[in-house]
Parts: C-alpha cells; sequence; structure tokens
C-alpha cells in the first residue's frame, strides 16, 4: 500500500512588505491569473502529492474559498486550518501578542488534521519541480528506527535564491559528510555586488562580509513525518517560557529542527537543489515572478494554462 502524503503550505503571514490591504498571497502572477500557489502546487502534485492543507487566518478565508476552492480544491483534496495569536496553552493566555508566533506555531495549528507524513512550504515561494520529488521520495522511503525523528529538507544554492529587488535573509546549512544537516545560520541582508555575494555581519549591524554564493541554504521547506507536530507542542510550551514576554519574539522552524538536532532527538538529510527560486516578499518582486512564471512556461516547464 502506498504511502499518503500531504503538503501543507503556510498562508498566514500578514505581509507586511506587501503593501496595505493586499494578500499576496492571492495576487495573480501567472498568464490565467494563476498565483503563486498554484505553480508549488502544480509541482507537489506531479511529484506525487495527495492533499493540501492550508494553514490561514481566519479574517481571510472568504478570499482564499474564492481563489482556492474554485480551482486548486479541483486538482487535489485541499482542507484548511486557522493559525490564531490566542492559541497558546492556558497558562500562556495572558500573554500579550497582536500577530502569530511564526511559522513553528503555524505548523503546530494541524494538529490532529495532519497524520500522515508531510511536507511544508511557505505561500509566497516557488520551490521548483525537483525539491518536491525529492521531498515526496523520501517521505515515502524507509526509515531507520532508532528512536530518532527523520526529517528532510531541499538545500537550494544561494546564489539561485537572490531576489532581484532588495536583500534577503537566508539560513546558511552547514552538513557532515554524509549530507546530514549540521547547524543553521540565519545570515542576513544577503544581496548580490557584481560577481559576489555579500551579506551583513550580523542582523541590524552596519559591516558586511563577502560570502560563497555555492553555499547550501533552507528555504523553509522541510519533510517531517507526523509526530513531528506534536513534538512542536512541546517545544512551543519550552519557548514561551523563555521568550513569551518578549515584544516579536518567533517561535521558528528552523530553530526548532537546529535544536533538535543538537539535542540528538532528530537528523535531517540536506538533499540538494540547484532550481532558480522566485518568491514575493515585497510588491515589487511581482515583476520578477511574472517574468519567472513566463519563462518556465516558454522553457516547457509549466503549461500556459497550468490546470487546463
Amino acid at each position: 500500500m502506498s504511502t499518503k502524503t500531504t503538503l501543507v503550505i503556510m498562508a498566514a503571514g500578514l505581509g507586511t512588505r506587501y503593501g496595505e490591504g493586499k494578500i499576496k498571497q492571492l495576487d495573480p502572477i501567472g498568464p490565467n491569473n494563476e498565483i503563486i500557489m498554484d505553480y508549488s502546487i502544480y509541482d507537489a502534485k506531479a511529484a506525487g502529492f495527495d492533499k493540501v492543507v492550508f494553514i490561514i487566518r481566519k479574517d481571510i478565508k472568504a478570499a482564499f474559498d474564492e481563489m482556492i476552492g474554485s480551482r486548486i480544491g479541483q486538482q487535489i483534496e485541499t482542507d484548511y486550518v486557522y493559525q490564531q495569536t490566542e492559541d497558546v496553552p492556558e497558562r500562556f493566555k495572558n500573554l500579550e501578542r497582536t500577530k502569530p508566533w511564526g511559522t513553528g506555531q503555524a505548523v503546530l495549528a494541524c494538529r490532529g488534521m495532519v497524520k500522515e507524513p508531510f511536507a511544508v512550504i511557505n505561500a509566497d515561494d516557488v520551490y521548483g519541480r525537483q525539491a518536491f520529488v525529492k521531498m515526496h521520495d523520501f517521505l515515502v522511503s524507509e526509515k531507520p528506527s532508532d528512536g530518532k525523528m527523520h526529517l528532510a529538507m531541499p538545500g537550494f544554492i544561494l546564489s539561485n535564491t537572490l531576489s532581484a529587488e532588495g536583500s534577503v535573509t537566508r539560513g546558511v546549512c552547514t552538513a557532515d559528510s554524509s549530507n546530514m544537516l549540521t547547524d543553521i545560520t540565519e545570515t542576513y541582508g544577503i544581496h548580490a555586488e557584481g560577481d559576489k555575494v555579500i551579506s551583513l555581519t550580523e542582523n541590524g549591524a552596519d559591516t558586511t562580509k563577502e560570502i560563497d554564493g555555492g553555499s547550501h541554504v533552507s528555504m523553509n521547506m522541510w519533510a517531517c513525518p507526523p509526530e513531528f507536530i506534536d513534538s512542536l507542542g512541546a517545544e512551543f510550551e519550552k519557548f514561551l517560557e523563555e521568550h513569551g514576554t518578549e515584544k516579536g519574539s518567533e517561535f521558528l522552524l528552523p530553530s526548532v529542527i537546529n535544536d533538535m538536532i543538537h539535542r540528538g532527538e532528530a537528523d535531517c538529510v540536506l538533499r540538494e537543489t540547484t532550481d532558480k527560486w522566485f518568491g514575493m516578499t515585497s510588491v515589487k518582486d511581482k515583476v520578477a515572478a511574472k517574468a519567472a512564471v513566463a519563462k518556465n512556461i516558454a522553457d516547457g516547464v509549466y503549461p500556459e494554462k497550468l490546470w487546463g
């Protein structure tokens, strides 16, 4: 019997850098009003994923139903879960918070809904077919019974993930000789200067350094067993105990996974992908995203009318 797999799409972000009143995840970039998620879902379905679960906010459900329900729901099984700021353990209900707690809390919202191996992605990134195939192959493969939680991530080439419209933040990865992830270093202000790749020395710094454009980076795409969601519950409680009163603190998947690896509770295999990323962080990115779609159509990667 084949293993069922689910694609989880994190689409609850406020999109504050995208423009007042706009939902970047629902802004068309394709020739037939395809949105950025259409291309990820198309690739995921081709790679073998059986279902899509969207993590959204309740206040954008109507817009999602209009854009998603009428089209994507006809192509693959879909469902929703909601990321809510107030969705915290009872003893932390008194914490003041105006926005969700980050990507870790987003995936935690899938508890009880996602019971099969899954991959999780951002709603505003197009990762390329190769990443979905490699993550799906990992999810349906046999894993060692050694008491560890086994995860995977596609390792993108840093130079393939730069933005034409400003700097980006990336998790620069270190792996051992067996391609097992050993560390993720959040790196800020990454941009190209001629044939060099430059980053800030640290977040908020006014000094820069050159970094290797051939480095592997995380694009927040992870392949996980279903029990990873339950483990996030305990991790979230620990996070709230330590950082819950810090304004703007975020419970982020790369940090959680990094910590689990360092404690020996999990491992994560890095599988290189050479596809070129594109996405939409700001309004300016829309022109580049539309151009990337047009090039992929011209190259035969996607049909002009995605869903036929």
